[in-house]
């Protein structure tokens, strides 16, 4: 390859982002390079965290039995033993077919992947660092900036990967632990607090606010506390740590609250943070925020006009599935294809822990604290046919939705296959319509999508009730 390959795009990482932002403009013919720096492409959504955490979550339903337990009645232990080899294998072998899609995908759209660190030498020339210590410098006209995020490990906090782990780092677990602490209440720690604990690790959760996952439906995550204090983790919330202290490969907190934990390993997960170092945006004058967050527009542009910026390494929501789009808008925005040129305004979340949660559109937290009307409809996966027929008897599904017009505003579901049933709410909620959409539907019996009829049916009722009270009261 000359030292100077002139390109119309060159994307830095090679990520969920990096991997649809070359591949859209590659569709549209231009030629495209991506700088992967790992030996590998597929990010952090395939290799440290998406894919593998969710294949380990299903690794851990098997191995313990979990699911079989509410079908059948049978309280059974951990399968006889389990090694982390065994534990791991599935997500190893995930993994590895992942990066051979991608690898496939951009072979078939002609993308030059190029191993290497990728820097900003100026605005239209990304210089690349290759294993050998040699540089190449490529010329383009774009560049989209897709190097995703990394944990943040806090500077008080004794990483070490063997006693105390951070969200990464904990995929390469030497043994199971018989007690864990996780630090943080978020998405990446109820996940694997609820992994772990499915596989039979007494786990303790701790973090400084006052319950799990303050962004979701406080009744959802309220539930899901209940459902993770069953499996036997214990919280500390309205809690910090003050102190960490190692010893014989024992690791103790210490609390601002309460008495001190004494665990085997300690998991941080503390939020992540850009990949940005060594980017060179300073020289090139990318304008960056706390934690190294790309400023972008709308168009996913920074402040250097043919520089653009998607997925983690700019932030909220830093979700593989928008992450992907952002980088397919930002394509289209700098090419002026005239394609798709804004992101969907509906974006449905999951949590992937035991058991799953997912939501789209509003709370009623959020109603309450706009002073916005609304009225709820439930129905529960106990009352479902399937729900029944799969064990699952505490799962929920939740619409939030305007009383004067019946649109649906919001879904919050919890159980089997949450993240799956989200996407039929996320659609009649990107349409502006009523939840007279999901009384009207016809849905398989039996099936947890049946769920949305008798939600909408409750929530009727409720409306009617209202209605009958003069139109007081909704909420």
């Amino acid at each position: 390859m000359p030292e100077s390959s002139p390109y119309d795009l060159v994307v830095i990482g090679a990520g969920p982002a990096g991997e649809k932002g070359a591949a859209a403009a590659a569709y549209f013919g231009k030629r495209v390079a991506i700088v992967e720096r790992m030996p590998y492409p597929g990010g952090a959504g395939i290799n440290t965290g998406t894919v593998p955490s969710k294949t380990l979550r299903e690794t851990a339903l098997y191995f313990s039995g979990l699911r079989q337990r509410g079908l059948y009645g049978i309280d059974y232990s951990l399968k006889e033993g389990l090694t982390v080899a065994e534990f791991l294998y599935r997500e190893r072998q995930v993994v590895e077919n992942e990066r051979l899609i991608v690898q496939a995908n951009l072979e078939r759209h002609g993308i030059d992947l190029i191993q290497g660190e990728g820097s900003l030498l100026d605005s239209h020339t990304v210089r690349v660092r290759r294993p050998d210590g040699t540089d190449l410098d490529l010329a383009t006209e774009i560049v989209l900036l897709a190097t995703g995020s990394s944990p943040f490990r806090p500077s008080d906090v004794p990483f070490d990967d063997a006693l105390i782990y951070d969200s990464d780092s904990i995929l390469r677990v030497k043994r199971l632990p018989a007690r864990l602490a996780v630090v943080g209440g978020g998405v990446i720690g109820v996940e694997y607090a609820s992994i772990f604990s499915a596989l039979g690790v007494a786990v303790t959760v701790v973090d400084g606010r006052d319950r799990l996952l303050s962004f979701v439906d406080r009744e959802i995550a309220l539930r899901l506390q209940e459902r993770l204090a069953a499996l036997g983790v214990r919280f500390r919330f309205s809690s910090r740590v003050t102190g960490i202290a190692k010893d014989a490969g024992v690791v103790r907190l210490a609390f601002s609250e309460g008495e001190p934990v004494e665990v085997d390993t300690a998991l941080f997960a503390a939020g992540r943070q850009s990949n940005v170092a060594g980017l060179g945006l300073e020289r090139v004058g990318v304008a960056t925020k706390e934690r190294g967050l790309i400023q972008v527009n709308e168009k996913y542009q920074t402040s250097v006009a043919n520089i653009y910026a998607a997925g983690d390494v700019i932030g909220f929501p830093a979700l593989a599935s928008t992450s992907m789009e952002q980088a397919r808008v930002a394509i289209v925005n700098a090419f002026d294809l005239q394609y798709r040129l804004r992101l969907a305004s509906v974006h449905p979340l999951a949590v992937y822990s035991v058991p799953e949660i997912a939501m789209v559109g509003v709370t009623e937290e959020e109603c309450r604290a706009a002073g916005r009307p609304y009225l709820i409809g439930r129905t529960s996966y106990a009352q479902n046919p399937r729900g029944q027929i799969i064990g699952d008897s505490t799962g929920m599904l939740k619409l939030v939705f305007s009383p004067e017009d019946k649109r649906l505003l919001g879904v919050h579901i919890i159980g089997e296959q949450a993240s799956e049933l989200i996407h039929l709410g996320a659609h009649v909620l990107a349409r502006g319509e009523t939840i007279d959409v999901f009384v009207q539907m016809v849905f398989n019996y039996p099936s947890l999508s049946d769920c949305y009829k008798y939600a909408a049916y409750d929530g009727l009722g409720n409306r009617g009730r209202w209605l009958a009270t003069g139109g007081s009261g909704a909420d």
